[in-house]
């Protein structure tokens, strides 16, 4: 428990710190209450909108639209790594196209979307995949080039070939990096989304992109401030996630010391 205490204390710690920054801020007049409203304002705010159904279906569409964007990223981001991590030939010709594809920010993607697929989630959902399969790719290749060589020729002398080494040696070896690639994966997934969600507005779907531009248009900002919080709550929660996956992979495979975690 010691670990878990640790932790929670410390992000207790880090949002009284950030919540006293943004009191003093507000107690100096340096903005108005309208532009920037109390700590206490966004608080009542945000308690009246998690009582209300509006804001749950907002985050069920998200969330929806997250999960499915992600498993696709998932899906052909491990596929491509695991083919480019065993061709030298292929990994060269496209390997720099990949990183390239990582770099490229999620936003420059949304007018070819926009084009291509027409304001639909459709569009959306392939910027997610834009945005987060080159991560889980690059993730797969990165744990591969740290598998031994000799455990790989082992493994051949054993009789494992193509599907079989990569199922029983070369994916459970690369875990550890591949859990990584596939936390930074959320995480461009997630900004990626929400940047959708912003420009690509579906008809009649509720979701938390329209809820963030909805207080725009009324200039509301205590309700455009707790909507944010909620996108950076479950932020946090999911990379929490990850971090837990990660910290059991890393102990299961003797990278982490458990007496000093």
């Amino acid at each position: 428990m010691r670990p878990l205490v640790a932790s929670v204390w410390a992000k207790a710690l880090a949002l009284l710190v950030v919540l006293g920054a943004w009191q003093l801020v507000y107690l100096s007049g340096w903005k108005s209450s309208v532009v920037l409203p109390s700590p206490a304002t966004v608080g009542v705010t945000l308690w009246r909108q998690l009582h209300d159904a509006a804001l749950w279906e907002a985050v069920s569409t998200t969330m929806g639209r997250a999960l499915v964007g992600f498993g696709l990223s998932l899906l052909l981001g491990a596929v491509i790594g695991g083919i480019l991590s065993r061709n030298k030939l292929l990994r060269n010709t496209f390997g720099p196209l990949i990183t390239g594809l990582q770099t490229m920010p999620a936003i420059a993607w949304f007018p070819f979307a926009i084009i291509f697929f027409g304001l639909n989630t459709s569009a959306i959902l392939f910027v997610i995949v834009i945005g987060a399969a080159p991560s889980v790719a690059l993730g797969v290749i990165s744990g591969a080039d740290l598998i031994p060589p000799l455990q790989l020729r082992a493994a051949k002398t054993m009789g494992l070939r193509n599907f079989a080494l990569h199922r029983h040696v070369i994916l459970p070896a690369s875990l550890p990096t591949f859990i990584s690639g596939l936390r930074q994966g959320w995480a461009f997934a997630w900004r990626s989304l929400m940047a959708g969600e912003l420009v690509v507005m579906v008809a009649g779907t509720a979701s938390i992109g329209v809820l963030l531009e909805n207080a725009q248009n009324m200039s509301d900002m205590p309700l455009a401030i707790s909507v944010m919080i909620v996108v950076l709550l479950i932020g946090i929660v999911v990379d929490s996630i990850f971090g837990v996956a990660d910290s059991q992979i890393r102990r299961y495979w003797g990278l982490v010391d458990g007496d000093r975690e």
